[in-house]
């Protein structure tokens, strides 16, 4: 899976076969931006510290992001450093065109040291998986042999499960969060991670889209996207082994409301009545629970004894 999704997006569009919430609309950007700017408040709002985004795709969630900060909280604009996590050379190129005065990395160690608020959408759903199979003497786990599936006894997770299910771990994933509630938790600040999951979730949930539709993910390596569903219940756990303090995780939709998503989408249709259709079409994608609203979860982790982030709160 990691082979396949550096050559993927190395090499292909992957807009061609997804679209993600910064995509679908503007108000998702701006929202978080806003989120942004509210929590370098409450982090005492350091003269300077890094706004980082995690598989930053086209760039348009900080360009709306960015636009709205500079509209609202110019002295969060000033203080910011923008920083972008990004292995693929096509993206950086189209990033570049929508985000002004960034520093690229190729991961998370190479940002520089300082407070920080980081930003993940739909970024950890693409790191490899491990999937165990539960049989009735014991677990299996699924390894990829020329272009299928073979099951090896393994001595599985740590978890109860009946026979025939699937359990999926993400060492990448965990160890990502695990180095972000670090640095959160001895330089401060804070991250939100958005993406589709769940908690503790049982079942198989490796997918592949290629040309915008279900594709067999062992066919043709690379020329897919390849994902899996997030387990915020395993991040959460990272998360807090490594001194940070976690919030959710959510439903992307009661996140979004919370924020203020349809007073925005009502602002915005009052300054376009041309695009009242296509606005209030994207919102209601972004938060209806049978769009993208109860299926996609946030999660914040912060630096300990941090105030209740926007959006967490009852």
């Amino acid at each position: 899976m990691g082979y396949a999704n550096a050559l993927y997006y190395a090499q292909k569009d992957p807009f061609k076969d997804f679209t993600t919430s910064p995509e679908i609309g503007q108000v998702f950007g701006e929202l978080l931006g806003a989120w942004s700017a509210f929590v370098w408040q409450l982090m005492s709002a350091p003269p300077r510290v890094a706004l980082v985004e995690a598989g930053p795709g086209r760039g348009t969630l900080l360009q709306d992001a960015l636009r709205t900060i500079q509209r609202v909280a110019p002295d969060f604009a000033r203080a910011i450093d923008v920083h972008l996590i990004e292995t693929s050379p096509r993206l950086r190129a189209e990033q570049a065109t929508r985000v002004a005065d960034a520093t690229w990395h190729d991961d998370l160690a190479c940002v520089p040291p300082g407070p920080s608020i980081f930003l993940a959408n739909e970024f950890l759903d693409a790191l490899p998986i491990r999937q165990f199979v539960r049989k009735a003497d014991g677990w299996a786990e699924r390894h990829v042999l020329r272009g299928g599936f073979v099951e090896i006894p393994s001595a599985g997770p740590k978890r109860e499960a009946l026979p025939g299910s699937v359990i999926e771990v993400s060492e990448a994933a965990e160890n990502w969060v695990s180095g972000l509630a670090r640095r959160l938790a001895a330089e401060g600040g804070a991250a939100l991670i958005v993406d589709y999951g769940s908690e503790n979730r049982v079942g198989d949930s490796f997918q592949a889209l290629r040309a915008g539709k279900p594709a067999d993910p062992l066919v043709d390596p690379g020329s897919a996207d390849l994902t899996a569903h997030v387990d915020f219940a395993a991040l959460g756990r990272a998360a807090a082994s490594a001194g940070a303090i976690v919030w959710g995780p959510i439903t992307q939709g009661l996140f979004l409301r919370r924020l203020g998503l349809w007073e925005r989408t009502a602002a915005l249709e009052a300054a376009n009545p041309g695009r009242h259709m296509q606005l209030r079409d994207s919102a209601w994608r972004l938060a209806s629970p049978d769009m993208m609203g109860e299926l996609f979860k946030v999660m914040c982790i912060t630096q300990p004894d941090f105030p209740v982030p926007p959006g967490f709160g009852q």
